[in-house]
């Protein structure tokens, strides 16, 4: 880097330890030992190259501690290479400062990226991730630093190495809040002293930092709050009040128009996620479909045999200590396992019927459906209102159920007349209109920033997922969906075969105790 930005070719090497690498590693970045033995190159050879091209600068990484003092010293007198490099910054605790509170709930380099709107990389790629963090750099933090006068190297390093605790306090009872909120909230600030005064030297330390920043004088312009990227770049604001930057808006003090402007931009970006999310969800849920239907009388014939061998030992086990009757009560438990094992795979197969990739058409709908539905998005609006936040639990819940199945329809039916859904379940009324007030609107924007979060999480969860990987697959080769049914049908057969052995030799014990067939255990 050359100040903000990134300068020259970046290095990338693939290093060739010589070791196994665990599956469950190789799904996330994509190499095999395999891969390495004929791309990678000996780790001395390359740690040679590495200290040619950094010479003395100073290395910077999200999460700076782990990366150098945990991975590469120890690698490097591993291997008995001198150190490379110095020691430069922590990226990610940079960014945790600068932008505390956290609009995005959590500083995770990928959920960053998203929230931004940072240019997709190779995600779980050392140089994806490193041009992530670039990207970061120029387009987010820089603008945020310049506007606290974090102007040079040596002074973003004494801000990033100086002591600090995010504004949210993180945990306890009060978890959630801003710590700021203290100064008007007697049992906060309670909390607060009790924590300074904690046995745990950690915890004091924390607690003491807290109430010292309680007795700094707030800065009079206000909170920073720092969006997603405007789609117009290069643009300055041209309202009193905010500073825009190329990829990010600051504003300063913001008032009810701004905060009108806050409210919109979170709910197409809320919309825009939950699009992303159902259409991903019914790709992966379409794939095990086809899976489910093709191996399901495999899965219910080995589920019904570990049945039938888990309740013969149970009424072996009942037979030696209680007697017949015992032995009885464990048939008919058996009974009702039997039943309801097969109620779920009905019902399993009933809901996998209606599960479907979404055609290009039904794609373009949802972005329109989720536009509606952000903005039925309120809970704080009812609060006070147990009857109506009772109706507002049970239509988002709706809104989820339809979501989580794909249920388009059910959707459209909500987001087109809500008022009418909600007169048909012969739920409450209510009122969706936006409120004026400023303080409502800023509780709406932080609840929405929040449900941002947990959607990107869902978002990111999905995607890191082996059964989203799997889909990948199975999109760019159409016959790994057979040769999974097939590797699964082997395996399956395998298991059921054991378990049958194990039935039959409990169902001889079983005989040879009680001179009787194990009856309805069969």
């Amino acid at each position: 880097m050359v100040g903000w930005e990134p300068d020259g070719k970046p290095f990338r090497k693939l290093l060739n330890q010589n070791t196994d690498i665990p599956a469950e590693a190789s799904r996330v970045h994509g190499y095999t030992r395999e891969i390495l033995e004929r791309d990678g190159e000996k780790p001395v050879q390359v740690y040679r190259e590495f200290a040619e091209y950094t010479g003395n600068l100073p290395l910077v990484s999200f999460n700076l501690e782990y990366d150098l003092d945990e991975v590469l010293k120890p690698e490097w007198r591993r291997l008995r290479v001198a150190s490379i490099g110095s020691q430069g910054l922590c990226a990610l605790r940079l960014a945790q400062r600068l932008l505390d509170p956290v609009p995005a709930g959590n500083c995770k380099l990928q959920t960053l990226r998203q929230y931004y709107r940072l240019p997709e990389r190779g995600a779980h790629t050392a140089l994806g991730d490193v041009q992530t963090v670039a990207d970061l750099f120029a387009q987010v933090l820089r603008p945020i630093a310049g506007h606290r006068g974090l102007d040079t190297w040596e002074k973003l390093v004494e801000f990033a190495a100086e002591e600090w605790y995010p504004s949210r306090i993180a945990f306890g009872k009060h978890k959630g809040r801003l710590f700021q909120e203290a100064r008007k909230d007697a049992e906060l600030r309670r909390w607060l002293d009790w924590l300074a005064s904690s046995s745990n030297a950690r915890s004091a330390k924390m607690g003491r930092w807290y109430l010292h920043q309680l007795e700094i004088k707030p800065q009079a312009d206000g909170t920073l709050f720092a969006a997603p990227p405007s789609k117009s770049k290069g643009k300055r604001a041209e309202k009193p009040g905010a500073v825009e930057f190329a990829a990010l808006v600051i504003y300063v003090n913001p008032e009810l128009a701004e905060f009108r402007q806050l409210v919109a931009g979170a709910r197409a970006r809320l919309a825009e996620l939950e699009t992303d999310y159902t259409k991903e969800k019914s790709r992966v849920d379409a794939m095990q479909a086809i899976l489910f239907r093709r191996l399901r009388e495999h899965y219910q014939k080995r589920d019904r045999l570990r049945l039938i061998v888990d309740y013969r030992r149970k009424y072996l086990n009942s037979l030696i200590r209680g007697g017949d009757e015992e032995a009885k009560q464990a048939e008919e438990n058996y009974e009702r396992a039997k039943a309801q094992t097969d109620k779920d795979y009905e019902e399993t197969a009933a809901a996998v019927a209606k599960k479907k990739k979404l055609t290009a058409e039904e794609e373009a709908e949802l972005k329109r459906l989720w536009t509606k539905l952000v903005k039925l998005f309120h809970p704080d609006r009812f609060a006070h209102e147990p009857d109506k936040l009772e109706t507002y639990h049970k239509l988002t819940s709706a809104i989820n159920r339809a979501k989580d199945a794909g249920d388009i329809k059910t959707l459209r039916e909500i987001a087109d007349d809500p008022h009418g859904f909600i007169l048909r379940q012969g739920w409450t009324s209510l009122d969706f209109s936006d409120t004026a007030e400023l303080a409502q609107l800023r509780r709406l924007h932080e609840t929405l920033q929040l449900e941002i979060i947990t959607v990107l999480e869902s978002l990111n969860q999905l995607r890191e997922s082996p059964d989203y990987e799997l889909c990948r697959i199975s999109e760019r080769k159409p016959g790994v969906l057979d040769e999974l049914a097939a590797e699964r049908k082997k395996l399956l057969e395998k298991e059921s075969a054991e378990l049958e052995a194990d039935a039959s030799r409990l169902s001889e014990e079983i005989k040879e105790l009680s001179g009787q067939a194990t009856t309805g255990i069969s």
